[in-house]
């Protein structure tokens, strides 16, 4: 009888060995799926067009923006080279962007490059050297395009379209 007893005691252990087993591995089969669940979730909008917008420049010195991807589209307004843009979409050989002022238009793909630029937020001094304590070379207003030469702590060296080069703090800027 003894014996009998040892084999139920171990058989009930082994039982419940088993079903502590069970509970562990569905317990982490449950985590795997709300882990699962959360990469479906938040995947789409780590790649979606708003967060990895691609900013492209204007590569020539006067390029039209179109109310809709082709030539047969109306004339929205022109930009100057170095503008910056933020692709939203794209559509055959056109880029739909949204600039600086969250206007939104259509422009040719081959006129824009990925060119480091900048635009200028207000109106703006642009300095001789990476500090307030260079001399001013020229003021520029609010909307002026720049290509970006190199940056210096908070500082950009940046260059205009007609050649006029100088620094500009990096908070008067897009």
């Amino acid at each position: 009888m003894k014996n009998f007893f040892v084999f139920l005691f171990n058989e009930r252990s082994i039982v419940e060995s088993k079903k502590a087993d069970l509970n562990k591995s569905a317990r982490v089969q449950s985590l795997k799926m709300k882990h699962c669940a959360l990469m479906i979730i938040i995947l789409p909008l780590l790649f979606s067009s708003a967060a990895w917008a691609e900013r492209l420049a204007v590569a020539v010195s006067v390029a039209n923006v179109r109310s809709g991807p082709g030539e047969n589209y109306d004339i929205l307004w022109e930009i100057e080279k170095y503008h910056p843009l933020n692709v939203i979409k794209k559509s055959g050989q056109w880029y739909h962007f949204r600039d600086f002022e969250g206007d939104e238009g259509w422009i040719y793909k081959p006129l824009v490059h990925n060119i480091p630029s900048i635009i200028t937020k207000k109106e703006c001094n642009i300095r001789s050297g990476p500090g307030t304590g260079f001399a001013i070379e020229f003021t520029v207003e609010k909307g002026i395009p720049f290509k970006v030469i190199k940056r210096e702590g908070s500082w950009i060296y940046i260059e205009h379209a007609d050649g006029d080069k100088g620094w500009i703090f990096n908070s008067m800027v897009w």
